[in-house]
């Protein structure tokens, strides 16, 4: 079980929205590698960046930002938004990411998903990011007639690392993870799932602790922390005892 720490780069800061929209903004530090570095020596063991920015364009904006972040640490980083070819893929990965977290593309092409995980296998992510229960894309801003799990369901089998679920309607707003809506899709396929939106304090960090939990790879983590809402070192510690 994991706890991923979130920075979200917008204009190469480091900020939070407030389920997605770009105009509800809050910067929570100037300097996204500084942030990373200040996880890493909390003691998260692994990160969670999204270009926001790339993911309303469809190809990397904060690139400088991304690469800054991975020179400053040593865990590994996971990262989405604007990632929509095989040559951005490798170009990522080249340069040391983990993985890479594939959305809208997933959604619009997923055979291209299909030959990413075999031309690169284990470092690939699918994202899906649902409002109502439908998936969302183009960062957020237009939501299909897509169904979560009939999402999922395309990638039974070929080699997806790790399935990033979002309830949009949660994310940013410190409202609790949707729990019901991951443990269902997380029981709908065999791909291991990360909640994300919307985790909120320790009530959240005790749910994922819970036996029916273990079949997920994790949660992330945004506002609460930057907020103080969570007692990293207990956090982590609960967590690594209970994994």
């Amino acid at each position: 079980m994991i706890l991923f720490p979130a920075i979200d780069l917008k204009d190469g800061k480091c900020v939070r929205l407030q389920k997605g929209d770009m105009d509800a903004v809050t910067v929570f530090n100037d300097s996204p590698a500084d942030q990373a570095k200040q996880f890493e020596d909390q003691g998260f063991e692994y990160l969670h960046v999204v270009d926001l920015n790339g993911a309303f364009a469809g190809e990397s904006v904060n690139g400088d930002a991304v690469e800054a972040i991975i020179k400053a640490v040593n865990m590994p980083v996971q990262l989405g938004g604007g990632i929509r070819t095989i040559k951005h893929i490798q170009a990522w990965l080249d340069r040391g990411l983990a993985r890479v977290i594939l959305g809208t593309i997933a959604v619009r092409d997923p055979e291209l998903v299909k030959q990413a995980c075999k031309m690169f296998p284990g470092q690939i992510a699918v994202g899906i990011d649902a409002r109502g229960g439908k998936v969302a894309v183009e960062g957020w801003a237009q939501t299909s007639e897509l169904d979560v799990i009939e999402l999922a369901e395309k990638f039974e089998g070929v080699g997806v690392a790790a399935i990033i679920f979002t309830d949009i309607d949660r994310d940013g707003i410190l409202t609790g993870i949707n729990w019901h809506a991951t443990l269902e899709l997380a029981q709908a396929v065999s791909i291991p799932v990360v909640a994300s939106g919307g985790l909120a304090s320790m009530d959240d960090i005790n749910t994922m602790c819970k036996p029916e939990m273990a079949v997920l790879e994790g949660a992330i983590s945004g506002r609460a922390l930057y907020d103080g809402r969570i007692d990293v070192e207990k956090a982590l510690k609960q967590i690594k005892e209970t994994s």
